[in-house]
């Protein structure tokens, strides 16, 4: 994190004379997150925060422990925070799950507390840490999920001059090159160039990679009272594609058994085809202005312009056979068909916004006041392909065998006549007021409001599926006006514990997905609530922190289809709710020995009110929803054996679960705890070699989950790296 502070004043010497003033400038040393895994600031609340002053649970992953573990990914990161699986969708982090449900899409992933609502396979290159913001959080951001929030916190420029780069080779032919460049450039300016290039044949579950990245930002006026910063952010993906594997029975002979995962296929086996393939880009230009009041107060005002691409042509891969139902059939020489899944779009945002954080007296109480207003619109258009019928191609795919995955089969994807399917444009506004006052030594109160306008549009464009024709545009529009609301309140007996209790709403639009139809666009906004009792607290020596939290998340009206065909909306009748209790650990234990841990362990998931007829498997009334294990979380710990000498291990561990709406035993993933190694070698203060071992037994598993399919985690990889700082 970045710490800056700007004071000036005048001494009186002995003499009587007056020294001249003196700024304080931003300290040179590293920052927190690069040095430790314990972090005790936050952005994600809007304005710079303390971790002990925010009445709602926040997991922070450190650059500490992005470098440590080798996560390359946000979705490698996520990993690292208990309580979040993953739905098997079209890759990145499309459908994250938080406390069970949603994080919206990409709705809810922001960057440096701006929504970044993009599809993209996020890096890690440019991040300084990531902020996992859990529960109801449409007071602070708008729209958005029961889950929580995800904010990546980019680095930025510092007054000193530094540099960093580090090469790491591995498994799979793997090849990551990565540059961190800090030059200071004036008394109070700095620029910062992070660079990055990674290859391999094989992610450890199935698909390449080929991806590079570039982001640029100058800071000026550093410390002073008028700061401002300025950002280009560049990533280019061209990574393989694994769509994953069906499902299937352990047993034919138990009828109650449900479908489970091939256990004996390796998890970096890959049967789609050569020519699958998941492209896309991210272009994003920031400038930010930071007004320093003399009172203390911060005025920060943010515009950002996003240009995303996507190109995505993968293959389902399922069963060619009904005759392959249980393991007992299956082997080397069962077929494979590789259908076609098509994600080509575009996405264009622009987002403004400013927040003003403050602190003074008034009334006889201490108030922090945080408020502000925001703006954004974002365009999407979705391709599709045409047939040959159409006056396109029809490109055919051929099968495989269990026994020859990676067969090298190949179509030409080129060939492809690609045509416009939709577009989503939707405008939005909202302001927020909230004010955390001191109302007694111990005791502070938290109050807050926001008010969101939304207004989407969305065109779908048909031709004839037989033949060339007048493409029939059918249109679909909705308004929406919302209040979400956030209290709260803290005990800080002393400067080493903070207690807090929570109550925040959200709201979930039919346009979360970029998309309507003739119900959901007539149908009002789902409503959610989390309420949470939670402490934080922080050992004598301050050098290690707990968080602790027992939660209570409910959706209180799912859409659902409405039984009547002449329906006009969607029916907003199903509940459920999820309740569990959360803890986390980091810091450093003693001075050579540091932790980080998060576990999650949520007894209670179920559906309380279901629709009135069944879509789906499960999910009835009773039922466990999917993406809902029990138990979930990682530990990682290191230690300083010599000087020169630090090593470390970790678990990361989930229960069984099912996909989304489906319920256990019709599908389920078993549990599954991998284990990861690390050994550092320092060399001198200029050089450092750094071995990971990930997976270390080769567990296969499901990582990634949906009703027709499954993605294995990855298997078994070493990756060495050699960093050099100069």
């Amino acid at each position: 994190m970045l710490a800056a502070s700007v004071g000036s004043w005048a001494q009186t010497a002995p003499e009587g004379k007056t020294l001249a003033p003196i700024t304080v400038k931003e300290r040179a040393e590293a920052p927190e997150g690069k040095e430790a895994l314990r972090a005790t600031t936050t952005t994600i609340g809007k304005g710079k925060q303390e971790l002990r002053d925010i009445p709602q649970s926040i997991t922070v992953v450190t650059e500490k422990l992005i470098d440590d573990r080798n996560l390359d990914t946000v979705k490698d990161v996520l990993r690292q925070t208990s309580g979040v699986t993953f739905q098997a969708a079209e890759g990145g982090e499309e459908d994250i799950r938080l406390r069970g449900f949603s994080l919206a899409g990409t709705g809810d992933i922001f960057l440096d507390g701006m929504r970044d609502p993009a599809f993209y396979d996020r890096d890690t290159f440019n991040n300084d840490r990531i902020e996992v913001l859990r529960g109801s959080a449409s007071m602070l951001f708008g729209r958005g999920s029961t889950g929580g929030a995800v904010n990546q916190v980019s680095k930025v420029p510092r007054l000193i001059t530094e540099h960093e780069v580090t090469t790491t080779v591995g498994s799979h032919s793997y090849g990551r090159v990565t540059g961190d460049f800090n030059f200071k450039t004036g008394e109070n300016a700095a620029l910062r160039l992070n660079a990055m290039k990674t290859r391999a044949d094989n992610n450890g579950a199935g698909s390449s990679i080929d991806k590079q990245g570039l982001a640029g930002t100058f800071r000026w006026g550093i410390g002073t009272g008028d700061e401002f910063m300025a950002s280009l952010y560049w990533l280019d993906n061209n990574n393989g594609m694994n769509y994953g594997l069906p499902w299937i029975k352990p047993r034919a002979t138990d009828t109650s058994a449900g479908n489970t995962i091939i256990g004996s296929l390796d998890p970096t086996a890959y049967f789609g085809m050569a020519s699958d393939y998941n492209a896309g880009t991210a272009k994003v230009a920031t400038f930010s202005h930071l007004h320093r009041f003399g009172d203390g107060s911060e005025l920060k005002t943010q515009v950002r312009k996003g240009a995303f691409t996507r190109d995505q042509r993968a293959g389902t891969v399922r069963f060619a056979s009904a005759a392959t139902t249980d393991l007992s059939n299956f082997g080397p020489n069962t077929v494979f068909t590789r259908g076609t899944q098509l994600k080509i779009q575009d996405v264009d945002t622009l987002h403004a916004q400013s927040d003003l954080s403050a602190k003074f007296n008034a009334l006889g109480y201490r108030h922090e006041l945080q408020t502000g207003v925001d703006f954004a619109r974002e365009e999407k258009t979705v391709y599709g392909a045409r047939t040959a019928a159409q006056g396109g191609v029809t490109l055919v795919k051929p099968t495989t065998l269990a026994g020859t995955p990676d067969d090298g089969a190949s179509i030409n994807e080129g060939l492809r006549v690609l045509r416009p399917t939709s577009d989503f444009t939707a405008k939005s506004w909202g302001v927020y007021a909230q004010d955390l006052v001191q109302i007694a030594p111990a005791w502070k109160l938290l109050a807050g409001l926001r008010y969101d306008s939304l207004d989407g549009s969305f065109n779908n464009y048909a031709i004839p599926a037989a033949a060339p024709g007048p493409v029939t545009t059918t249109s679909f529009g909705q308004k929406i006006s919302e209040w979400s609301k956030r209290i709260g309140v803290l005990y800080q007996p002393d400067a080493l514990h903070s207690y807090h209790f929570s109550y925040g709403t959200s709201f979930n639009t039919s346009g979360d997905t970029y998309s309507y139809n003739a119900l959901s666009a007539n149908t009002p906004p789902e409503q959610s609530q989390n309420i949470e009792l939670g402490a934080k607290l922080d050992s004598a020596d301050k050098n290690w922190s707990t968080r602790f939290a027992i939660f209570h998340s409910t959706k209180k009206n799912e859409r659902n289809t409405d039984p009547d065909t002449a329906a006009t909306r969607l029916l907003l009748s199903g509940k459920r709710h999820s309740a569990g209790f959360e803890a986390d650990i980091s810091g450093r234990l003693t001075p050579k020995w540091e932790v980080y841990g998060s576990y999650t362990w949520m007894p209670v998931a179920k559906v309380d009110v279901a629709a009135s007829t069944a879509t789906t498997v499960g999910n009835r009334v009773g039922d466990r929803p999917g993406l809902s294990p029990k138990h979930s979380g990682t530990v990682w710990t290191t230690y300083q054996v010599t000087p020169q000498w630090r090593v470390g291990g970790g678990l990361n561990f989930r229960g069984a679960q099912s996909p989304a709406d489906v319920t256990a035993p019709a599908w389920e993933a078993p549990a599954f705890v991998t284990a990861d190694l690390m050994a550092e070698y320092t060399i001198n203060q200029q050089f450092a070699v750094k071995a990971n071992l990930s997976n270390l037994t080769d567990k296969l598993y499901a990582e990634s989950l949906y009703r027709g399919h499954y993605i294995p985690g990855a298997g078994r990889m070493l990756q060495v790296a050699l960093s050099a700082k100069f």
